[in-house]
């Protein structure tokens, strides 16, 4: 059988997105789609004081979402397979924890009006880990305005995931404990995930696996 042609990771921050696109990418010699957060102005100020900084950091990555979809969708369809370190509908899981009713009524119109016809993921990869674990990976990568990540704030995040992917059925998905493996760094790790992505074809499924050794 053939490799999904649009593949997209998601999970909370930390969890190993972009690093695992990054090398799915190199593996499918594939068109990379990356979030980019370090182009939001506004995410520093977010971080520091959430209630400030909600609307303009939401409405900043839904326009810049938005817009990459767009390109794909416009892109050469020949290109054997696509991945990308985020989905569009995670926008409005954000907008949903993070805006007031008012700024909510006001982001859902822009939303509604960006995602026609956005493309649909052939497989969508969630990534989970424990807070703890996030928190780590968070303090050792260090970058600016992460410092203010709580872990009452990843836990509301991993909240919305949660409930998000609960009923989440449009597309194949495939759910990894991503706590004790190394994507970065242990090749034997990222082979062991490589094959279980290759095997989805439809429906839900679950990978727990062991940390390699090697």
């Amino acid at each position: 059988m053939s490799d999904p042609r649009f593949i997209v990771i998601e999970g909370p921050i930390g969890v190993g997105k972009t690093t695992l696109a990054r090398r799915l990418a190199d593996t499918f010699g594939s068109e990379l789609l990356l979030e980019g957060a370090e182009e939001n102005p506004f995410l520093e100020r977010y971080y520091e004081d959430p209630r400030s900084g909600a609307l303009p950091v939401q409405m900043f990555f839904l326009f810049q979402r938005a817009r990459q979809m767009q390109e794909l969708r416009q892109g050469d369809m020949f290109e054997p397979v696509r991945v990308a370190d985020f989905m569009l509908e995670k926008d409005r899981l954000f907008a949903e924890m993070t805006l007031n009713p008012d700024e909510l009524a006001l982001y859902e119109q822009a939303y509604a009006l960006l995602t026609l016809d956005a493309p649909r993921p052939d497989l969508v990869i969630y990534l989970q880990a424990p807070v703890d674990v996030l928190l780590q990976r968070i303090s050792r990568r260090g970058r600016i305005g992460e410092e203010y990540i709580t872990a009452d704030y990843l836990r509301r995040v991993m909240d919305g995931y949660a409930r998000f992917f609960y009923d989440y059925d449009a597309t194949p998905l495939l759910i990894v404990n991503a706590a004790e493996i190394d994507l970065a760094e242990s090749d034997a790790d990222y082979i062991m995930l490589l094959e279980q992505i290759r095997e989805v074809k439809r429906g839900r499924h679950y990978f727990n696996p062991v940390p390699s050794m090697l």
